[in-house]
């Protein structure tokens, strides 16, 4: 590759049956349903209760300009009482994974979003005394403009935590830049539409003259909805457009040589897409 990879920091959580819907009728994933895929979700991917199991990690792409840091996962001193795992957390599992990959905060120049969903944005920023400060401080944080936008409204209405203390005040230390959706970041990386989950979610590509890997986001929340494009999770702002994204994205993709980098996939969360039917799959590279 033209350019390195690293996974940073997979942290595992369950996620509930009734999650997940399918938008074509508009039925809930039954735990029939479930019970059908079981013998090749378990053990990584559902546990033995017949609950799915996340994956909340970040990658970091090293091209031959720029050090990247794709989705900054949930952070450290946040204010997500719905979250217990997430609530006021303290550990120092993300920094040290950054170190254990011989990276210090100052070697980011690049942050890149896939939308502004909490456990995607929590490491923007640390906790400096009573203030929040850019994590990184010598990079550039790309926000796509359409989902800045979409979420500030809504937080001007309610306020939302993961906005007030980890996207704004990135923008108030001047460390931010809007971007449109299809923004490029020299001739390595790209942004790649992809509405639904959010309505500026965008996967970010890498690669010269090719997609030699694609970050995913929140296109794909588990390998259940590879081989069911169809179902969407209830996090999707909406839902159809999400189902008909994901299977545009993975008929994009399939039987390619890009590596399909996913958000939330527990190990391995790195594979190429390939048919499984009506439905695809993503399989592990060697």
């Amino acid at each position: 590759m033209s350019a390195s990879l690293v996974l940073v920091c997979p942290w595992l959580q369950s996620l509930k049956v009734g999650s997940l819907r399918q938008t074509r009728g508009g039925s809930d994933l039954t735990p029939a349903r479930l019970e059908e895929n079981r013998s090749w979700l378990q053990p990584k991917a559902m546990n033995a209760e017949g609950v799915l199991i996340l994956c909340f990690q970040s990658y970091v792409v090293r091209t031959p300009h720029h050090t990247i840091l794709v989705d900054s996962c949930i952070g450290n001193h946040k204010h997500r009482p719905t979250r217990p795992g997430w609530h006021q957390k303290t550990d120092d599992t993300y920094l040290s994974g950054l170190a254990a990959v011989g990276l210090r905060v100052d070697d980011i120049d690049f942050v890149m979003c896939t939308h502004l969903h909490a456990d995607h944005v929590g490491w923007n920023t640390r906790l400096d005394k009573d203030r929040w400060v850019p994590t990184f401080p010598r990079a550039r944080y790309l926000f796509s403009e359409q989902e800045y936008r979409y979420w500030t409204e809504q937080h001007a209405r309610t306020p939302l935590p993961a906005i007030g203390d980890s996207v704004l005040p990135v923008m108030e230390a001047g460390r931010a830049e809007l971007v449109r959706g299809d923004h490029e970041v020299g001739d390595h990386v790209r942004l790649l539409p992809t509405p639904g989950h959010t309505p500026g979610h965008a996967a970010v590509c890498f690669g010269r003259g090719r997609d030699e890997a694609v970050m995913t986001g929140d296109l794909i929340h588990s390998p259940l909805q590879a081989r069911h494009p169809e179902l969407s999770i209830r996090f999707d702002v909406d839902q159809a457009a999400a189902a008909v994204t994901r299977r545009s994205f993975l008929e994009r993709y399939c039987d390619t040589e890009t590596l399909c980098c996913t958000a939330h996939f527990p190990s391995p969360s790195v594979g190429r897409i390939k048919r499984w039917g009506e439905g695809f799959r993503c399989e592990e590279v060697g």
